[in-house]
């Protein structure tokens, strides 16, 4: 008898109900770029300490 083994790759297959994108807003656009630069800052910050 074969049994159904959970598998990752389930949540990566198609949903039957396509969702709509929708655009970002200028705020949420604000906010990503300041999430990417602290997170940039951050990282010079540790590779300048670790590279010193």
């Amino acid at each position: 008898m074969l049994s159904k083994s959970f598998s990752i790759f389930h949540v990566f297959a198609r949903q039957k109900k396509e969702k709509a994108e929708k655009a970002l807003t200028r705020r949420e656009w604000i906010n990503a770029d300041r999430i990417v630069l602290i997170f940039l800052l951050l990282a010079t910050i540790v590779g300048a300490i670790v590279f010193s």
